[in-house]
């Protein structure tokens, strides 16, 4: 019986390499997105013969992320897998002059966004026989080390690291794991500014090694074929020779 996968900002970058890697291997998918033209895109990329809900969804919106987990229940009858995977960056300007909207406009969609997918999946797998299923949340390097100009995504990226945690702990009892990809350097659209160059904590201006974004994908399948009773907690995939560990 195919696995049942809900992935989140699936009309573009990590969100379709995760959606073609899970196609690959016999999943059937909801794909959520802002824009229903970039979903159906995605659709077409598939894999030969793959099932696919296509839901513009609106992560910030309870009702929105409702109709989302009904929609795929009546189609599927469960949802074994959520990608969480939606989000956002704000503008790349100095701390003070960021604007709350643009603070706000991240926050919402990278945190409570996340939330409010997690709580509909939590409520899913939960009610489904058998039991259970796996939340992979898409956290970032930036959690832990921040780039210059950063603070609103660095803080939300921050907070999926609670939120992964919370939600591991909270869903011992009702055999949902959940854990955590942190992604670096990918070269999706939010990562291809590295080849232009970007600036360094030392305020220079740098062009940085990227990978294949297709890793991304294997990586997510990889750690949905474990068992339920095992779990990739946290996981980092970057570009092996970006500054990221030591001085770079």
């Amino acid at each position: 019986m195919a696995r049942i996968a809900v992935i989140t900002g699936a009309g573009s970058g990590i969100g379709r390499t995760v959606a073609l890697a899970l196609s690959r291997r016999g999943y059937a998918l909801a794909l959520a997105g802002r824009r229903a033209e970039a979903l159906e895109e995605t659709v077409a990329l598939l894999a030969s013969g793959t099932a696919a809900l296509c839901m513009p969804t609106d992560v910030t919106d309870k009702a929105s992320v409702a109709a989302l987990f009904d929609a795929t229940v009546a189609r599927f009858g469960r949802v074994d897998l959520l990608f969480n995977n939606a989000g956002v960056n704000a503008p790349d300007v100095p701390l003070d002059a960021l604007d709350e909207a643009d603070w706000r406009h991240v926050i919402d969609t990278n945190l409570t966004g996340a939330f409010l997918c997690l709580q509909a999946a939590f409520a899913a797998m939960k009610a489904q026989s058998p039991r259970g299923g796996r939340i992979i949340n898409n956290g970032s390097i930036s959690a832990t080390s921040p780039r210059p100009n950063s603070i609103a995504y660095t803080a939300s990226k921050h907070a999926i690291t609670g939120l992964t945690k919370s939600a591991s702990l909270d869903g011992r009892a009702f055999d949902i794991a959940c854990s955590q990809i942190d992604i670096g350097n990918a070269a999706s659209a939010m990562g291809s500014r590295m080849a232009r160059g970007v600036p360094q904590a030392n305020g220079q201006l740098a062009v940085e090694p990227v990978m294949d974004v297709a890793h991304v994908g294997e990586t997510v399948a990889y750690m949905d074929s474990l068992p339920l009773d095992a779990n990739v907690q946290f996981i980092t995939l970057m570009a092996t020779k970006m500054p990221f560990v030591g001085r770079g």
